[in-house]
């Protein structure tokens, strides 16, 4: 943690005293994380192509996807890459919600990993099966926050925003309620993303505005003015939120269109996996819904086309998950993407308007 060491020089150096800020950490860690991503983009790319991690595209998607079969994938593993040393430089390793973070972040980009090795070596869009893929999400998330509840005094409340002073506290159902959020949380980001770009500008989104409510949430002061619940120690993933929104910058970069990687389960599962924990670490859950507006109705789309399909035999949509059917409404690829973006602003706004609304 090179900004510990910076700051105990600080008595012989005052200047140094600014690496105590968190302020100051964030934006050197957003800088660190996004030239990291740029540096390592273009050998990441070349190696993908290399080993022949090609995308493998489903026969029964949209036509015009045909020709992104073969683009390298696992795009993911870059943004992770580039995240992973910023926090060891400028983040307080000590603190548990860092580590927490981190575990189920990097747990959930292991699934993924997994699930993109076996698709790209068998040339199939099958992967890992669903039930080990959901059994091991789970059983991340689950333990993880049973050690915080137990050991380092995670809050098993549940605050409603927009109602000042609603909450309830789960007690230990807290575990499963909290997981069911991350679960569902990647999940829904892994449905997003099928399109170049669609995926990762909300969850840059998404990651930038609970980066802020972390910070405030840590503050005494500020939680306490803003009427929200104080998380000692939360304010710490500021800066671990700014270097998964510097590395998602850089990973687009790559990714817009037409995209030169692709983002695979192992970006999409440890994105969604990330902003699922930052919800639950902040007290944001019921929030998320709002926040995550867009992945939210993505996995809707999905479930209420399948239920549709199996009660009916008839489909809502022209295909699931949505972004599909606006594409076979005819709708350009660039215009779904960038609407998807200019809603996922607004909803970002609407969530950070309810620390003045309770």
């Amino acid at each position: 943690m090179l900004y510990q060491w910076l700051y105990s020089l600080s008595n012989e150096f005052s200047a140094l005293n600014i690496f105590r800020y968190i302020t100051v950490r964030t934006f050197i860690a957003f800088f660190t994380a996004f030239f990291l991503s740029l540096i390592w983009g273009p050998i990441f790319i070349r190696r993908m192509i290399e080993r022949h991690y090609g995308q493998a595209i489903r026969d029964d998607g949209p036509q015009t996807h045909k020709k992104k079969s073969g683009t390298p994938t696992m795009g993911g593993g870059l943004i992770l890459l580039s995240t992973l040393i910023p926090c060891f430089l400028w983040v307080d390793m000590r603190n548990p919600f860092v580590w927490s973070v981190l575990i189920i972040t990097w747990g959930y980009g292991a699934i993924g990993y997994v699930d993109d090795y076996l698709k790209v070596s068998k040339k199939n869009t099958k992967g890992l099966s669903g039930k080990i893929r959901l059994l091991g999400e789970f059983l991340i998330a689950g333990v993880t926050l049973y050690v915080l509840i137990t050991y380092h005094g995670l809050s098993t409340h549940v605050v409603f925003p927009f109602v000042k002073g609603l909450q309830f506290d789960l007690g230990y159902f807290y575990v499963a309620f909290g997981s069911l959020v991350i679960v569902g949380t990647a999940n829904a980001v892994n449905l997003t993303d099928g399109l170049d770009g669609l995926a990762i500008v909300p969850v840059v989104i998404s990651a930038t505005t609970l980066g802020l409510f972390a910070y405030v949430a840590g503050h005494a002061g500020i939680a306490n003015y803003l009427q929200i619940p104080h998380v000692s120690g939360a304010g710490e993933l500021t800066p671990v939120a700014a270097t998964i929104v510097a590395a998602g910058l850089g990973f687009l970069w790559f990714n817009t269109y037409p995209a030169q990687v692709f983002m695979g389960d192992v970006g999409s599962l440890s994105l969604g996996g990330f902003l699922g924990t930052m919800a639950v670490l902040t007290k944001n859950e019921i929030l998320m819904v709002i926040l995550g507006g867009v992945f939210v109705v993505e996995a809707l789309s999905v479930i209420t086309q399948v239920i549709s399909f199996k009660l009916t035999g008839k489909r809502i949509f022209k295909m699931a998950p949505i972004h599909h059917h606006f594409e076979l409404k005819g709708l350009t690829e660039t215009k779904i993407i960038v609407r998807f973006w200019i809603i996922s602003i607004l909803l970002a706004v609407l969530s950070l308007a309810t620390l003045k609304i309770r």
